[in-house]
C-alpha cells in the first residue's frame, strides 16, 4: 500500500485532539512511519495564518478568509504533506479541505463550487484516502467548549452557525461513504477509541 493520506476532522468539541492521540498510538504500536500535522498551520507560514485566523480580534471578509485558509494549504502540502507522501511516510492531518467546506461553505456562507475551484486548483487531484469524522450533536459540542477553553473566533460563531457546519459536514460523508468513517463520540471514550482503530484497521487491511 502507498504511503496514506489521512484526515481527522469535525465539528469545534467533537473531541479532536483526545483522539488524536489515539491515532498516534495506533500508528506507533505498528511501527508505522507517520507524520501528524494540522490547519491551519503545519509551516510557519501556515502558523503565522492560524494565529491571525483564530484571534477574536481579526476582521476579515469571506472571501479573504476563504483564500488565507487555501494559502495556508499551499504552503502545508509543498513543504509537508507531498514530501512525507513522496517519501513513503503516512501522514495524518488535523484538519483538511472538509473544515473549509464545512465552516466557510455552511457556516459563511461561501458557494461551495467556488470552494472546489480552489481546491481543485491547489490540491489538484489529492484528496484524503480516509477521513475520520467525528460527530456529536450540537448541544454536547457547545457544552464541551464552553467549559474546555477560551473561545477562538470561530468558537464564538451562535449555535445557527454550528448547526450549517455539522450539516455540510455529515453531506459530505453521505456523498462518499467510502472516503469517510463517521465516528458517534458522544460516547464513552473507549467506545470512540475502538471505532477509530477499527476504521484504521480496515482501511489499511491490518
Amino acid at each position: 500500500m502507498n504511503a496514506q493520506f489521512i484526515t481527522l476532522d469535525g465539528i469545534d468539541g467533537a473531541g479532536k485532539s483526545t483522539n488524536l492521540a489515539v491515532m498516534q498510538a495506533w500508528f506507533d504500536e505498528r511501527g508505522l512511519p507517520v507524520v501528524f500535522t494540522r490547519e491551519p498551520g503545519g509551516t510557519a507560514m501556515g502558523e503565522a495564518l492560524r494565529e491571525l485566523l483564530l484571534n477574536p480580534q481579526t476582521q476579515v471578509s469571506l472571501r479573504a478568509e476563504t483564500l488565507l485558509m487555501f494559502a495556508a494549504r499551499q504552503q502545508h502540502l509543498e513543504d509537508v504533506i507531498l514530501p512525507a507522501l513522496e517519501k513513503g511516510i503516512h501522514v495524518v492531518s488535523d484538519r483538511f479541505t472538509d473544515a473549509t467546506f464545512a465552516y466557510q461553505g455552511g457556516g459563511r456562507g461561501v458557494p461551495l463550487q467556488d470552494i472546489e475551484v480552489l481546491e481543485n486548483w491547489v490540491q489538484e487531484s489529492l484528496r484524503p484516502d480516509l477521513t475520520v469524522l467525528l460527530d456529536v450533536p450540537l448541544e454536547v459540542s457547545m457544552a464541551r467548549i464552553n467549559k474546555s477553553r477560551e473561545k477562538d473566533r470561530f468558537e464564538q460563531e451562535q449555535a445557527d452557525f454550528f448547526v450549517r457546519v455539522r450539516e455540510v459536514y455529515l453531506n459530505r460523508a453521505a456523498a462518499a461513504p467510502n472516503r469517510y468513517a463517521v465516528i458517534d463520540s458522544n460516547r464513552e471514550r473507549e467506545q470512540v477509541k475502538q471505532d477509530i482503530e477499527t476504521a484504521l484497521s480496515r482501511h489499511f487491511g491490518l
